[in-house]
């Protein structure tokens, strides 16, 4: 993700069942308190600076969401199905979703209590659940969705715009138009069938399985097949110029533009297949079987995201911005968190691929853009707190965990060389492809790939407070 407020300068610019690694689904059956019986699902998954963040007791595998928008009145019809396995006998569970109204909502198609309460939908099924059982869960609603305001006061989720919406639910939006199991943790994947007026364009993540128009509205069917957290979903709906083609990799690609954006992006949105080539190069394989572009003009939001396979931009990108959320796609969507407190696992991975990105073409070196931010005063907002522990949900977006974030790579690079780092990147990559990752485990695989000793370097760049005193050089 980038934006202004949250790195220097242009430093949030930003039916298939998916598995669930065994670790994780015991911190979805641990998280929280239960009853006495063990057999209320947790209303979160103890994240710390997101407590009421996903659920516990289940682990979703699939979301098949029905959507209709009509963006003259901004009015939302949906029907989420979320395929789900119990991983405790579960008498209650929760899901998150805040704001629109429930007109209907049933457990393996037997009607369901439930309860709201803030974000939290508690639902009863009929019968208890089994530890282990796979079940079924559909909610159907309407209403007029909105963004909730983060921490740091932007905004995120269903977005309205002139002409629909921008969907962008870093950290805590996918909540405000669908329900769902919220928290990186909780990875799954997902079907879309979204209804628009047809001058209206609707993109999802993945592949476009197909589109028809009928009666003066169009349904565009779209398909992610690989784990996806439910934050990095979206359904943006507008005016929109529509490109797809096939790479020469057979990655299927699919550009949606904004008119008014169309001449400012579009040349850099042609650079998108070698910018991917080049990532894969360092990174490893693309981790998708889809990639492209949304562009909107959306000028109260002040950030692009990287929506799953398909980054979503405010306005027109430079080619900094999309180099930074093409990055995010292998560091932040398949490699994804397990604590919102690791967030430079994906903002100073991303940012430190901008920097490999131009001195790899004919820019400044990553040593001259380190130099530069180093040269800042201590008492300058990049060192105001230390990227591996923010130290709130307000911090997560801030300057360091960019910045300071990209610097701790390049030290680390600098101490093993070049060999060593690259090489740690791309098994960092493939050891946790589609699944989650902590900074503990960056930092133990870092040393078996290095042969050093870095827990001197990690503890001063990612948790010491104040500037860091100056790396020695290799």
């Amino acid at each position: 993700m980038t934006h202004p407020r949250r790195r220097p300068a242009l430093l949030r610019r930003e039916a298939v069942v998916a598995t669930v690694p065994v670790a994780v689904a015991a911190l979805l059956t641990a998280a929280g308190p239960a009853t006495a019986a063990g057999s209320v699902g947790a209303p979160g998954v103890g994240d710390p600076y997101f407590p009421l963040a996903g659920n516990g007791g289940y682990h979703v595998s699939h979301y098949g969401l029905t959507l209709g928008y009509e963006p003259s009145s901004r009015h939302l019809t949906g029907k989420a199905v979320l395929t789900a396995r119990a991983t405790q006998r579960l008498t209650r569970f929760d899901l998150d979703f805040k704001g629109l109204k429930i007109t209907g909502l049933t457990v393996d198609h037997v009607k369901a209590g439930y309860k709201r309460d803030g974000q939290e939908l508690a639902v009863t099924p009929a019968r208890p659940l089994r530890k282990g059982q796979t079940f079924r869960v559909t909610v159907a609603y309407n209403g007029t969705p909105g963004p909730v305001t983060d921490p740091d006061g932007s905004l995120d989720g269903w977005i309205p715009t002139d002409d629909g919406a921008f969907v962008a639910g870093e950290p805590q939006g996918a909540m405000t138009w669908f329900p769902a199991n919220n928290h990186p943790l909780d990875k799954s994947s997902y079907d879309f069938t979204i209804t628009v007026p047809e001058d209206r364009t609707a993109v999802a993540n993945g592949v476009l399985l197909g589109q028809r128009t009928k009666n003066g509205r169009t349904t565009f069917r779209w398909r992610q097949t690989e784990p996806m957290a439910a934050y990095l979903a979206t359904a943006t709906v507008g005016k929109f110029q529509v490109r797809q083609y096939t790479t020469r990799d057979g990655l299927k690609v699919y550009d949606a533009v904004d008119p008014r954006e169309a001449s400012a992006a579009t040349p850099v949105l042609e650079r998108l297949p070698s910018v991917l080539e080049w990532e894969s190069r360092l990174f490893g394989p693309y981790p998708f079987r889809a990639a492209g572009s949304i562009v909107d003009r959306a000028p109260n939001v002040g950030y692009a995201l990287e929506t799953q396979t398909r980054p979503v931009y405010d306005r027109a990108p430079d080619l900094s911005t999309l180099v930074h959320e093409s990055a995010h796609q292998w560091f932040g969507d398949s490699v994804s968190l397990t604590s919102w407190k690791d967030i430079w696992l994906n903002e100073g991975f991303a940012t430190y691929a901008e920097w490999l990105y131009a001195e790899q073409h004919g820019g400044d070196s990553a040593q001259q853009t380190f130099d530069g931010l180093y040269a800042t005063p201590a008492d300058d907002g990049l060192w105001e707190f230390p990227p591996g522990d923010p130290g709130s949900g307000a911090n997560i977006f801030g300057t360091p965990v960019y910045a300071r974030g990209a610097m701790t790579l390049h030290v680390l690079r600098t101490a093993v060389g070049d060999r060593a780092f690259f090489r740690i990147l791309r098994a960092w990559a493939t050891a946790h492809r589609h699944g989650n990752g902590t900074t503990a485990q960056f930092e133990r695989l870092a040393e078996r790939e290095s042969g050093h000793d870095l827990g001197a370097l990690f503890q001063t760049w990612l948790y010491g407070q104040g500037k860091p005193g100056e790396p020695s050089p290799s």
